[in-house]
């Protein structure tokens, strides 16, 4: 349970920065911040394998550059669901993807549970 607050945590941590450093991308609050990170964990969880999945062909011919399309999409996705969460356009999206899937493996690995 502590290990899925934690990784909420990082996500929402994640998803400000990306706020703050991609134009285009803009939250409403707080709480808001937290539904989308949530929402953003469970798409990236149970959608983006299956866009994957039939994607591939595509993928493999673009040497896997689609998959950032791919990212980009569930993002959009995400804002899209969630109010309060905005995202200007696919542009932003793939690079608030981007900047999201980075800053999040950087605070996965500082901040670890003892369990693991």
């Amino acid at each position: 349970m502590f290990a899925l607050v934690l990784k909420l945590i990082v996500n929402a941590v994640a998803l400000f920065a990306v706020v703050r450093l991609v134009p285009g991308i803009s939250v409403a609050g707080t709480g808001n911040l937290v539904v989308a990170s949530l929402v953003l964990g469970l798409l990236n969880a149970v959608l983006r394998p299956i866009i994957s999945f039939f994607a591939l062909p595509v993928t493999v011919l673009t040497l896997g550059l689609f998959t950032l399309v791919i990212n980009g999409i569930v993002f959009a996705l995400a804002a899209w669901i969630v109010p309060g969460f905005s995202v200007a356009g696919i542009g932003s999206a793939i690079l608030g993807a981007l900047v999201f899937s980075v800053i999040s493996f950087v605070l996965n690995l500082i901040v670890r549970p003892a369990s693991e």
